[in-house]
């Protein structure tokens, strides 16, 4: 290049000095370049070239810097040789001056020169930016994770490893095949020949699988413009008739080069992808024989994922919404959007059903990279296998359990939302959410509501400003069917974040008479709806059993031979559902990336208010949530069923025995005692007792007693359970004391065998008739007197309201008897009068004394019912009764002695001492049974019984929210989940801009 320039220059220099070889003035020599009169002319010598003299002075400039250098006058000369007495010095001086010239010039001219050629170098260079998706982002950060100079050391072979990689031969077969169809000759050279020219320059890209790619798309990107240009040169020139047939046939063939061109494409990079994906597997995998094991980071999208899933049980009670991203898919009913997204997760996954509602709850779907292509839910830890059929078919089976349990009843559909985590190798990370079809119509066996209910759940999720709608479109029905555009366009008006996939393309083809129809909706001019992008996919012949890969081979083969691709009503970026799962992808991390920081600084605000209103109101409490609290309960409740077994065994003995004695003492009294009282002798009054002992003992006693037991352990564990400790009590545990209180209560059941072995103890007891000393004569005495006493009172207080007060409190209250009570006292004076004329009186009265009493009464002028006589004397004679026995009790108080012979030579008989004394020894002995039961047992499974509902509640979310309630848990709630979704969200900010 340098010397191509200097020829020229010489050229130019000769025709000049020949031309004004002899003339006086300026030489054109001198007009020329400093640089380049040292070049042209190093061999004239000042003794051969005469200089023409210089009148005026001239500036000089400098090839370096072009700044102007200081004025210097030359001296003038002669024209002629010089004279002889010109100085030596002087000459040598200029030639070195000179060659100083020369060196510069050169030196940066040259460097001029080479920087201008690497410049046009670096612009021809490709921009290989756009192609790092090929490469797989944890890739470019292994070395910050992986130590590759131990893992150098225990790879295999390279004989081995060179098994993994992919076969270049055969690659290189595909790409010669596919060069030599741009090879001279072939139709496609004339749209290639620029290509071909800077195939040479950019020689040293071609030798990779990746430069091979590059040039491939610039070939491609070089046949759109050619088609493109000669489909312009064809509309200008309708004019020419005879030249649009053959136009027209070029186009066509240019567009078909083009296609199989683009499939190729395709093709390769598919290949590659698989390649790649067992080196993925070999990086991700554990391998006990060569990595070393590592606990592995989680995910951008997992920790994204996270975030999204505490957000959804997040109740804004402080205006802070969820603007986090997310991919909204919407669609109608049966419109494809379950296909789209299994063939984008790339997997089976979602129940199917022929034209029914199978998608009835929001599911989210989490799609990430990992060595296996398996799924799993967020509350669940097992994994589906999606490579085994077996797994695919529980899943979807699990999928939609979970959805009829998410839908309560007399609705259908529901707006619980189901997590799922989807991973595998070469997915796209990124988070969708399938929500119910949209329906037009509510058929029978639907709640009148579900259409209502289907719009607002895709409301609420597309309000979101930052959610990307993805809106599925049926192309197999007409487009003035569909509602979900409206519904689109009413969300999303200006088409900012929608982007639109129109499906069963195949089944459109066939059916839509005007081809041109389809053109329209994908470039976005039949429906007013906009969207940032349209795309065409097709999911399948609509056979359920039909595989992803089958599916993938009839989409990529019906496009091939589609004449919408072919007549560019189509574009090859805008089909397929792996280039919408591009499209989705980069547009949803483009939406994480702006708005994710703005969400951050939300919560922080929010932060802020609900710990300085927890400041306010709680200053000296600790920020417990509810699941805190819990346990906290939880301890103090299982300390409490402790204490139950610190009870000692004379309180347990003392109120079972009095427990036990209150319950049946009436029993005793009235259906025992009095019956065997009215007895002649005491052999009969020993008899009917020993009978109606043994009546009771076998029927009611043991289960009296057991009833009595029970009760007893839960009023001590209710005592326990609600006595509040002076300031350390805190009532927000009341609710859930109870609750556990009532539950283990009602799981508690008494051992059954227990009656049997107490039923034989008790009768034991009461066959016992021996007192053995005076002691235990005084303590039956004392207890028999304690009872008729009692009952006495209770008798008293009965015959006061029947007859009301006396004269005392008539005169000192000023209170007066009914009417109903003045007849009862008439009543009550003339069956008293009865008694003192016959103190042995029996206990019922005979029909001639109630005849005798009424017409005694009527004389009187009170008419009196019979039965209210009879009423009357069951309460009188029961005070009389119990005022004779207290007398002869009284009496048997000296009468051991007359015991101990057994009342021979005595007219005392205290038969009826030895009845209480073996009534309290029965009591004295359930009570111990009792009790042993109580501490050994029963306790203990009350505390196990207990220590179940705990674990029961503490799994049952619903169940705390029920019982740990009130402002305070309700603000530490909010206030974890606050603190937890910011730092997780601060956690993958920083994850975020690291991976930039």
């Amino acid at each position: 290049m340098w010397r191509a320039r200097a020829a020229a220059v010489c050229v130019v220099c000769q025709s000049l000095a020949n031309s004004s070889y002899g003339v006086k003035g300026k030489s054109p020599l001198q007009k020329l370049h400093l640089v380049s009169r040292s070049i042209h002319h190093p061999h004239y010598t000042s003794s051969k070239f005469q200089r023409p003299p210089l009148r005026t002075s001239i500036q000089q400039f400098s090839s370096l810097n072009r700044l102007p250098l200081r004025k210097t006058k030359l001296l003038s000369v002669k024209y002629g040789y010089l004279s002889h007495r010109n100085f030596w010095v002087a000459r040598l001086a200029s030639r070195l001056l000179k060659l100083r010239y020369l060196v510069l010039g050169s030196a940066v001219g040259g460097g001029y020169t080479a920087k201008k050629t690497y410049d046009q170098w670096k612009e021809m260079l490709p921009d290989l930016n756009d192609y790092k998706w090929i490469v797989p982002d944890f890739i470019w950060e292994l070395d910050e994770h992986i130590d590759f100079e131990k893992l150098s050391k225990v790879l295999p072979d390279a004989e081995d490893l060179a098994k993994l990689l992919p076969d270049f031969d055969k690659i290189g077969e595909s790409l010669s095949s596919l060069k030599g169809f741009f090879s001279p000759g072939s139709q496609g050279e004339t749209a290639f020949r620029a290509t071909d020219q800077g195939y040479e320059n950019d020689k040293q890209y071609k030798k990779g699988l990746l430069g091979e790619l590059i040039l491939l798309q610039q070939q491609i990107q070089q046949h759109e413009e050619e088609a493109r240009r000669a489909t312009g040169q064809y509309n200008t020139g309708s004019s020419q008739q005879k030249r649009k047939v053959s136009d027209k046939e070029k186009i066509d063939q240019l567009q078909e080069e083009l296609l199989h061109t683009q499939l190729k494409y395709q093709r390769i990079l598919e290949r590659l992808e698989k390649e790649n994906k067992e080196l993925r597997k070999l990086v991700l995998q554990k391998d006990d024989k060569g990595i070393h094991q590592r606990k592995l980071k989680k995910s951008l999208i997992d920790m994204y994922s996270e975030v999204l899933d505490i957000l959804s049980d997040y109740d804004a009670s402080y205006n802070t919404q969820d603007h986090l991203p997310r991919v909204v898919v919407v669609g109608d009913q049966s419109a494809g959007k379950t296909s789209v997204l299994e063939m984008i997760a790339q997997a089976r996954i979602f129940p199917r059903g022929s034209g029914e509602m199978m998608t009835r709850s929001p599911v989210k779907v989490t799609l990430s990279e990992g060595p296996h292509h398996v799924a799993l839910f967020k509350d669940s830890s097992r994994e589906f296998d999606l490579t085994k059929e077996e797994d695919l078919a529980a899943l979807r089976n699990e999928i939609e359990i979970r959805m009829r349990k998410s839908v309560k009843e007399g609705c259908t559909v529901s707006a619980e939302t189901i997590s799922l985590n989807v991973k595998g190798p070469g997915l796209q990370r990124m988070v969708l959410v399938d929500l119910p079809g949209v329906i037009s119509t509510v058929t029978s066996g639907m709640a009148p509501d579900t259409k209502d209910t289907i719009f607002s759940i895709s409301k609420a999720y597309m309000q979101n400003p930052n959610a990307i709608i993805l809106c599925i479109q049926d192309g197999s029905v007409d487009a003035e069917r569909s509602i979900v555009t409206d519904l689109v366009s009413q969300m999303d008006p200006h088409g900012k974040r929608t982007i639109f996939v129109l499906t069963k393309v195949d089944l459109a083809e066939k059916n839509v008479a005007s081809p041109n129809r389809i053109q329209q909706i994908i470039e976005g001019k039949l429906f007013p709806m906009k969207a940032l992008g349209y795309f065409a996919v097709v999911t399948g012949k609509g056979n359920s059993s039909e595989s992803i890969e089958s599916i993938k081979d009839y989409e990529e083969e019906f496009f091939q031979n589609s004449k919408l691709l072919k007549t560019c009503m189509l574009k090859a970026h805008q089909v397929t559902t792996r280039n919408l799962s591009l499209a989705v992808s980069d547009c949803f991390w483009k939406m994480v990336r702006e708005s994710v920081e703005q969400q951050a600084d939300a919560f922080k605000a929010t932060r802020f208010n609900l710990e300085t209103e927890w400041k306010n109101n709680y200053p000296r409490l600790r920020e417990l949530d509810r699941n805190e609290l819990f346990e906290k309960a939880k301890n103090e409740i299982l300390d409490e069923v402790i204490s139950l077994s610190q009870v000692t065994p004379k309180h347990w003995e003392e109120i079972l025995q009095k427990t036990l004695w209150e319950r049946v003492s009436t029993h005793v009294i009235e259906n025992i005692y009095l019956p065997a009282a009215q007895t002649t002798n005491s052999g009969t009054f020993n008899t009917t007792v020993d009978i109606k002992l043994k009546q009771w003992t076998d029927k009611q006693l043991p289960n009296k007693a057991v009833e009595v037991a029970w009760e007893t352990l839960q009023e001590e564990f209710s005592h326990f359970m609600t006595e509040k400790k002076g300031k350390e009590h805190d009532d927000i545990f009341d609710k859930l004391k109870q609750a556990v209180k009532e539950e283990s209560i009602k799981r508690h059941k008494w051992n059954e065998r227990a009656e049997d072995s107490l039923r034989v103890i008790q009768h034991n007891a009461l066959e016992d008739r021996s007192i053995s000393d005076k002691q235990q004569w005084d303590a039956a005495i004392h207890f028999m007197e304690d009872t008729l006493q009692s009952r006495l009172k209770d008798t008293e207080s009965v015959i006061e309201d029947m007859v009301g007060p006396d004269w005392k409190k008539r005169w000192l209250y000023w209170v007066g008897r009914t009417k109903e009570q003045n007849i009862r006292n008439e009543t009550k004076n003339e069956l008293e009068k009865m008694i003192k004329c016959n103190e042995d009186h029996a206990a019922y009265l005979a029909n001639d004394e109630v005849t005798t009493v009424r017409k005694n009464l009527e004389a009187k002028g009170v008419a009196v019912d019979p039965c209210l006589i009879k009423d009357t004397w069951h309460q009188v004679y029961r005070r009389h009764f119990l005022k004779t026995a207290l007398s002869h009790c009284n009496l048997c108080r000296r009468g051991f002695y007359y015991y101990q012979r057994h009342f021979v030579d005595s007219e005392l008989e205290c038969n009826d001492v030895v009845l209480f004394w073996r009534i309290q020894r029965m009591l004295a002995i359930t009570a111990n049974t009792l009790r042993q039961q109580l501490t050994n047992t029963e306790v203990r499974r009350l505390e196990k019984n207990v220590k179940e509902v705990l674990e029961d509640f503490a799994e049952d979310s619903d169940k705390k929210v029920k019982l740990l309630t009130g402002k305070r848990v309700q603000l530490a709630e909010d206030l974890k989940k606050v603190r937890e979704i910011q730092e997780k969200l601060e956690a993958f900010i920083e994850a975020l801009h690291q991976e930039k």
